[in-house]
C-alpha cells in the first residue's frame, strides 16, 4: 500500500496543496513520477503474493488433532482485499484527480480592436497528469486580464491569451508559478 501511495504522492500533492490552500507544494513529488512504473510493478507483485498466500490450497494435516488457530482480523482475506481495493484507488489517482478541481470558469470576452490582446506560451517543469493541468487552470481562470488559455501536462506548456492592459507575461508566469510548478520558459507568441 505504501509503494501504492508513494506512486501517485505527484499527483496527490497537488490536490491536498489546492484543497488546503498551499499551492506553492504542489510539485513538491513530481521527482517521483519517473519511478511511478516501477512503484506501481512493486506494488502489483506484492499484492499478487499475498493474495497467493492466502488463496492457496493448505496441506492437510497429519494430525487431526491440532485445532486450527483463529485469525485475527490483521490477517484475514477481509483486510487484505480492503488493502488491495484502497491501493488500486492510489494507483490509478492521476486518472481522476482533475474531478477535486472546481471547472475553471471560461470568461466571456468581448474582442474590441483596440484591446491589446496578445498570446504567450509557457514551457512549465513539474506537471505529471490531468490534475497538475486542472491546478494551473484553475489559478489562470482567476487572473485579471486573461482572455483563454489551455494547458497541456503532457507537453508541459500552457497557452494564453490575455489583455495585455491588465496584465503582464511576467505577471502571468508569477502566477503559475503561485502553483509550485515552475515556468522555465516564456514566449510572446506572434499573431
Amino acid at each position: 500500500m505504501v509503494a501504492a501511495i508513494t506512486a501517485s504522492l505527484c499527483c496527490i500533492t497537488p490536490v491536498l496543496a489546492f484543497l488546503g490552500g498551499a499551492s506553492g507544494l504542489a510539485a513538491s513529488f513530481s521527482w517521483i513520477e519517473p519511478f511511478r512504473p516501477y512503484l506501481l510493478a512493486l506494488t502489483v507483485l506484492i499484492f499478487a503474493y499475498a493474495w497467493y498466500q492466502k488463496l492457496r490450497p493448505k496441506p492437510k494435516q497429519a494430525c487431526a488433532c491440532d485445532v486450527e488457530d483463529k485469525k485475527s482480523f490483521w490477517q484475514s482475506k477481509v483486510f487484505l482485499a480492503i488493502v488491495t481495493v484502497l491501493s488500486v484507488v492510489m494507483m490509478i489517482f492521476p486518472y481522476y484527480a482533475g474531478i477535486f478541481y472546481p471547472k475553471a470558469e471560461r470568461k466571456a470576452a468581448v474582442v474590441i480592436e483596440t484591446v491589446p490582446f496578445q498570446t504567450a506560451e509557457f514551457k512549465i517543469k513539474g506537471m505529471t497528469c490531468e490534475g497538475c493541468t486542472e491546478h494551473v487552470n484553475s489559478v489562470l481562470s482567476k487572473a485579471e486580464g486573461v482572455v483563454s488559455y489551455e494547458t497541456s501536462y503532457e507537453k508541459g506548456i500552457s497557452q494564453v491569451r490575455f489583455d495585455h492592459g491588465k496584465i503582464t507575461i511576467d505577471s502571468l508566469a508569477s502566477v503559475i508559478n503561485q502553483t509550485g510548478y515552475k515556468v522555465v520558459d516564456q514566449t510572446l507568441m506572434k499573431h
